[in-house]
């Protein structure tokens, strides 16, 4: 069984950039990042030929359970970090890490939610960090991502492919609490509270999360020369 992504040509706004989502989809393959295993088009449309995961997204099951206990956080955000190493060790950053972009292969079990797997989709935003003819790496410029997971250097316009860390630890936050780091009524607002780069772990539901967990989202949410590697 397989996943048929189908798009009417007349929709792909900008072909160059899904020209590159492509090229990158066909260098891909991990456990934890979803695989195109072909790619043609006719006359109106180009179809995306993917493995299948029918288990929803990561999203869901957050809102579903409102947060994870720490195990179960441990568990699936290390599938996370192996996917973002992967992807890193070829100098390509997602640049739009969510939990919406993480789909369950199958539905998540009641019984034995360790069996649960996870892949790592839309790679609409990604870049290769690196000039292919030169293979010197490159800075990114342009700004892209979604207030809640995006970083301060994004938002400048200055930066490389570990931004998609700052994201991730985003992504362990909510997590381990169940909303984001940096709030607001509106993207402006929140993107203010991400270019100041305040969180806290002062709210009740922190109380019982270790200091391991804790130091890590902070090793994580923190200036670029202070942030951990995938």
């Amino acid at each position: 069984m397989r996943a048929v992504k189908t798009i009417p040509k007349k929709k792909i706004k900008n072909p160059e950039r899904f020209e590159a989502e492509v090229k990158i989809l066909q260098e891909l393959d991990h456990p934890n990042v979803i695989k195109m295993y072909e790619y043609f088009e006719d006359d109106r449309n180009v179809h995306l030929i993917c493995e299948m995961c029918t288990g929803g997204e990561l999203f869901d099951h957050i809102i579903k359970e409102e947060c994870f206990d720490e195990d179960y956080a441990a568990y699936i955000f290390k599938k996370i970090m192996q996917a973002i190493h992967y992807c890193h060790s070829k100098n390509i950053a997602h640049r739009d890490l969510k939990p919406e972009n993480f789909l369950y292969v199958s539905k998540p079990s009641e019984d034995d939610k360790y069996s649960d797997d996870i892949k790592v989709i839309d790679f609409g935003l990604s870049k290769v960090c690196h000039d292919r003819n030169t293979g010197k790496i490159e800075r990114l410029k342009t700004r892209a991502g979604t207030p809640y997971y995006i970083s301060p250097e994004v938002l400048a316009g200055n930066y490389d492919k570990s931004c998609d860390i700052w994201s991730a630890g985003c992504i362990l936050y909510i997590f381990l609490c169940g909303y984001p780091p940096f709030g607001g009524d509106d993207d402006q607002e929140i993107l203010r509270c991400v270019q100041k780069g305040k969180f806290s772990f002062d709210d009740e539901e922190w109380a019982d999360i270790s200091k391991e967990a804790k130091d890590l989202i902070k090793q994580m949410i923190c200036k670029p020369e202070r942030r951990l590697s995938a």
